[in-house]
């Protein structure tokens, strides 16, 4: 769906070259030849992302405007702002790497003379995997994950400012999960509640039974939809969850006239519904919000929650395997943010189960929602 409508935004602004959706990563974990038991096993692999996302970006500069457009799918795009997202990419890499390496003690694997910035893009530079290596299986796999994840980016970046996305925050009151500590991750759910009973009741059932929470971005429409409905007890529905909102239809709030109504009309019907769930948080439908929308949100007291893990488990292109492996992966690129799903998506009823097992002994740790929402 987010995939379809950057596409059509695309051709509208740049004129892109082709119709078709651009690919999305995937990787089979199956090819990375440990578990994660352990925070240092959880660093050994962080580091190997790090460092093959690291030479995808390193290997992206080389190319000029010409290729890098090319590669992207775009006839036209914003260099500038490309650059500036490449910038703050290096710096995030930078920092998380020196976290990664802190226990090198334990398991040196994937542990550089890396000291700085610098020193990491001439490791970048250089980093391959030889084929006896217990990684070898991993590398070719690796690479391309990261090199499609990359463009992933910088099509979003090379955008702006026509197309707003979540990879660029527009003001102080809009947050994107880097502001986390390292380890700790905040889940989200997007596009909700499901339409019929079964989707989010199982997603907030599940998440009940094993003792956590998190924030669920409604569609107010569907709320509305449920809330007419009889045999629908919306704070049973969402008890011990947080409720965020969406605005009144999944549409982009950067063109449409009545955005500011579309949100004040879901904060007031969550407020009424759910008011011991609600949390003044927005998350733009696409990523997509006006770049002169400050004051509003500053007015409503609202944050617009962003995030920077995307599951990707509204694509046709991805199973619910793969895009739990997906989020994996990421995860250990990142090491903190703000994963998202969408409860109404079948994918991520295994996908979730699957990831919080994958990770149950790796030492990161799922962030309170009401926390996250209190903080400023």
């Amino acid at each position: 769906m987010r995939l379809a409508c950057l596409l059509m935004a695309a051709l509208a602004t740049f004129g892109a070259q082709a119709a078709t959706p651009p690919p999305v990563a995937f990787i089979d974990r199956g090819t990375w030849p440990e578990a994660l038991e352990s925070p240092a096993r959880f660093d050994v692999a962080s580091r190997a992302e790090i460092l093959m996302f690291a030479r995808a970006l390193l290997e992206s500069e080389a190319l000029d405007e010409t290729e890098l457009a090319e590669r992207l799918g775009l006839r036209q795009i914003n260099l500038a702002s490309i650059n500036e997202l490449r910038g703050r990419l290096w710096q995030r890499l930078w920092q998380n790497f020196d976290r990664a390496q802190q226990s090198c003690g334990q398991d040196a694997s994937f542990c550089l003379a890396i000291d700085d910035l610098d020193s990491l893009k001439q490791q970048a530079a250089t980093f391959a995997i030889d084929s006896d290596s217990f990684y070898a299986g991993w590398a070719a796999p690796g690479l391309a994950f990261h090199q499609t994840y990359l463009d992933e980016l910088l099509r979003l970046a090379a955008l702006a400012p026509q197309i707003s996305s979540e990879v660029t925050l527009l003001s102080d009151l809009e947050r994107n999960g880097d502001e986390l500590p390292d380890r700790l991750f905040l889940l989200t759910f997007d596009s909700g509640p499901s339409i019929a009973v079964g989707g989010t009741e199982g997603m907030t059932d599940y998440l009940r039974k094993q003792k956590m929470n998190a924030t669920f971005f409604v569609i107010g429409q569907n709320l509305q939809n449920r809330a007419d409905k009889a045999q629908t007890n919306l704070q049973a529905l969402y008890k011990g969850q947080c409720v965020g909102v969406q605005g009144w239809q999944y549409r982009s709030h950067a063109q449409w006239v009545d955005w500011q109504g579309s949100i004040l009309r879901s904060v007031a019907l969550v407020e009424n519904e759910l008011p011991d769930n609600y949390v003044p948080l927005f998350r733009p439908p696409y990523g997509q919000r006006r770049a002169d929308s400050r004051e509003f949100f500053s007015t409503q007291k609202l944050q617009v929650a962003l995030w920077d893990i995307d599951s990707q488990d509204d694509s046709i292109q991805l199973t619910a395997e793969q895009s739990a492996q997906r989020v994996l992966t990421l995860m250990l690129l990142w090491r903190h943010g703000v994963v998202v799903f969408h409860d109404t998506q079948a994918k991520a009823q295994s996908a979730v189960p699957w990831l919080l097992q994958q990770t149950a002994q790796s030492g990161i740790g799922w962030q309170d929602c009401h926390d996250f929402a209190r903080a400023q």
